[in-house]
């Protein structure tokens, strides 16, 4: 426990000081020399860089200083510097800086160059030089007891878990096991053997993620390596990488009792169900929650990776009842899955609406209870998906003691509903890791069917494995260069010490926050937007000082009191002076189901990315439907009095007016409107010149 509380402590003063910190050993809390010989020292500082190895952190600078001050017999008891010791009263003497003694000695797990350039002659001399000189410093160190000597050790943190393929737990690396410490020099041979097979420059490219084309061309050829053997490159990464360019979003939705938030507790925790709900209440947000068992907000839970495909367990490896934190899971991990628990019962379907309509899912995990048909949520939710583009997984749950002709029964409704021209999905079983393999690539005409228990454990590991394999669909990183925009999806106004703080996700461009980066949130009620300062921001609960797009984040503001109660859900945040608008132009497409007549004035709940308000169609002009080559009941009417009507399957172009208050909108987003249920879906096209 004394390791666990002083590795809490490095971790958080690493985090203060922006992956860097500075260790002083053999010096007391107020300043004193502690006395203390050259191997007591020396073992105080091996436990440190143990400590900061657990924690993917190296030591850059290791310097030993001998022969600052000596030890006298006191002579004058009027000294202010007196110490009792063994033999009387000492008295501690600063000695001159001439004779004191710096060696610079080499870390315990020395720093393995990340760059593969080779060095110039003058670059291998002068470091030459700077060993040589090391050596002989080092040499003149005394280890007899009585050489008073401290250390001064410099930390900074390397933002990846892949240091080391295998880990080594804390208390096996502070135990001083000669195994533990051979294990750093062959990791250190190895690389050295494969720098010297490659010209002697380190490629890093040992092996490399595999694309979705690339595993159906192994397939193809005939190669069954299984997924977990799959190679990928284990370079260092930092965990902003991780958190963007290697993080898949992936929204679970389904009917209210198919076991969502069940699945997820059991995949982030690593842990079975018991069948009453032990793996939901570890990530449910309210009590309510964990008393109904229904989920009424939409929230996020990490799952992690490592390079080998090996998921990584979300429980502490020492208290068991604990779960680990986001920034240790995103520490430890080479790939996150971001899941996005959403609710499923019919009364919270506008939550579920905004969640994937904000949330930007790569993909979407549809749980189908294999004891009862699909139900008519079921079928709003793969509208609802297929509506946005998302490619959809079946996940059949509770298979344990199902009968087989209630989940033959729900598999051929559910086929039904796959085949349905508004889907238009083919069903895929998947029974082995080869089935995998063969799917990727085509999840946008396949939909993956996958049968697991969380109380078995059938089908887990099928699942962990398809979600490691699925590659990246949104390239948020493409639009780092565009300017930053900030999604503000909730807020918490009153954070001690830190003010109002706004969470959300990074649409676009980036942001290094500090004192004088100026940002502009809003739109407020009467359409302005809030001048501010961004102080400081975290990504998975690790202090940053950049945030870049694709990553969800939080920003905190150095906001005044009376525009705190001006902030609200729906805002945007941007460096340049934005505007906003209360109408704008949309081309549309009326989805089929019921019956749905839209004309004039027709006013529906309309969702933009994170914006969701009332809006009224102002003016509707009708798309010729004849050059897409829809047939011509697809086609909008013309006949009513009232104006032009439009019917299932109809395009037009809608100039909608928001009822409330003006938002910030761009070309290019797209949205959806309901009134109760799904009505249509469309993409913004413009923004006229008339401004709020």
């Amino acid at each position: 426990m004394r390791l666990r509380s002083l590795a809490t402590q490095m971790s958080y003063r690493l985090d203060e000081g922006n992956g860097l910190c500075t260790y002083q050993v053999g010096v007391e809390d107020n300043g004193c020399h502690s006395l203390l010989d050259y191997e007591s020292v020396a073992e105080s500082a091996r436990i440190l860089e143990c400590i900061a190895r657990s924690l993917n952190a190296v030591v850059i600078s290791r310097t030993m200083i001998q022969n600052e001050v000596t030890v006298e017999e006191e002579i004058s008891s009027g000294s202010s510097t007196i110490t009792t010791g063994e033999h009387g009263s000492m008295k501690i003497v600063k000695t001159p800086k001439s004779h004191m003694i710096i060696g610079k000695e080499d870390p315990v797990f020395v720093k393995q160059t990340e760059s593969g350039e080779e060095e110039n002659d003058e670059a291998k001399e002068e470091k030459s030089d700077i060993d040589e000189a090391m050596r002989s410093t080092t040499t003149r160190l005394s280890k007899k007891k009585g050489a008073f000597t401290r250390c001064e050790l410099v930390m900074q943190r390397v933002e990846t878990h892949l240091i080391d393929s295998t880990p080594i737990p804390l208390v096996e690396l502070a135990s001083g096991n000669q195994a533990v410490l051979s294990t750093a020099e062959d990791s250190k041979t190895a690389k050295d053997n494969f720098t010297s097979q490659n010209g002697g420059e380190d490629t890093g490219e040992e092996s490399k993620i595999p694309t979705s084309n690339e595993s159906n061309m192994d397939n193809n050829n005939g190669n069954n390596t299984k997924i977990g053997a799959m190679k990928v490159n284990p370079k260092s990464a930092s965990v902003s990488e991780t958190l963007s360019s290697r993080n898949i979003r992936v929204a679970v939705v389904g009917n209210v009792d198919a076991g969502k938030s069940t699945l997820i507790g059991t995949l982030t925790t690593s842990s079975l169900d018991d069948g009453r709900g032990r793996s939901r209440t570890s990530i449910m947000k309210h009590r309510h929650e964990i008393e109904t068992g229904r989920t009424s907000t939409a929230s996020t839970h990490l799952m992690g990776f490592k390079h080998t495909g090996e998921p990584i367990s979300g429980k502490d490896s020492v208290r068991a009842n604990k779960r680990k934190t986001e920034d240790e899971i995103a520490r430890e991990s080479f790939r996150i899955v971001s899941l996005m628990d959403l609710a499923g019962h019919e009364k919270y379907l506008k939550t579920t609406i905004h969640g994937v309509s904000s949330g930007m899912a790569d993909y979407s995990l549809i749980l189908v209870n294999s004891r009862h048909p699909p139900t008519h949520m079921t079928q709003h939710h793969l509208n609802l998906c297929c509506s946005f583009g998302i490619p959809t997984i079946i996940v059949f749950t509770k298979i344990d003691g199902c009968p087989e002709h209630a989940l033959k029964n729900s598999k051929q409704e559910l086929n039904k509903l796959l085949r349905s021209p508004d889907v238009a999905r083919k069903p895929f079983a998947i029974r082995k890791e080869e089935d995998i393999i063969t799917c990727m690539g085509k999840l946008h005409t396949l939909a993956p069917i996958i049968e697991t228990s969380c109380v078995t454990g059938e089908g887990l590991d099928l699942i962990r494995k398809l979600l490691f394999s699925l590659p990246k669909r949104r390239r948020h990183e493409n639009k780092v260069n565009r300017p930053f925009e900030f999604l503000v999806e909730d807020l918490f106004l009153n954070v001690p010490g830190v003010g109002a703080v706004v969470s959300g996700f990074v649409n676009a461009g980036e942001l290094t926050v500090g004192p004088n980066t100026h940002v502009y949130v809003g739109p407020t009620d009467d359409g302005t937007f809030i001048r501010t300062v961004a102080k400081s921001a975290h990504i998975s609960r690790i202090s940053t000082s950049h945030v870049t797009a694709g990553q969800s984040a939080c920003l905190a503001f150095a906001v005044k009191k009376e525009d705190k109660a001006k902030l609200r859900r729906g805002m945007v945040v941007v460096k340049e002076q934005p505007s906003s608008t209360r109408e704008f132009d949309a081309e549309i497409c009326v989805l089929k189901g019921e019956g749905t007549t839209i004309r004039r004035s027709y006013q529906a709940y309309v969702h933009i990315l994170n914006v969701r308000q009332s809006a009224f169609a102002k003016n509707i002009e009708i798309v010729n439907t004849n050059a897409l080559g829809l047939p011509p009941s697809h086609s909008a009417h013309n006949d009513d009095e009232d104006g032009i009507v439009l019917r299932p399957g109809s395009r037009a172009k809608v100039r909608f007016e928001f009822a409330q208050r003006p938002e910030y909108v761009r070309p290019g987003m797209r949205m959806l409107f309901r009134d109760g249920r799904v009505r249509g879906v469309g993409l913004i096209t413009g923004v006229p010149e008339i401004q709020a």
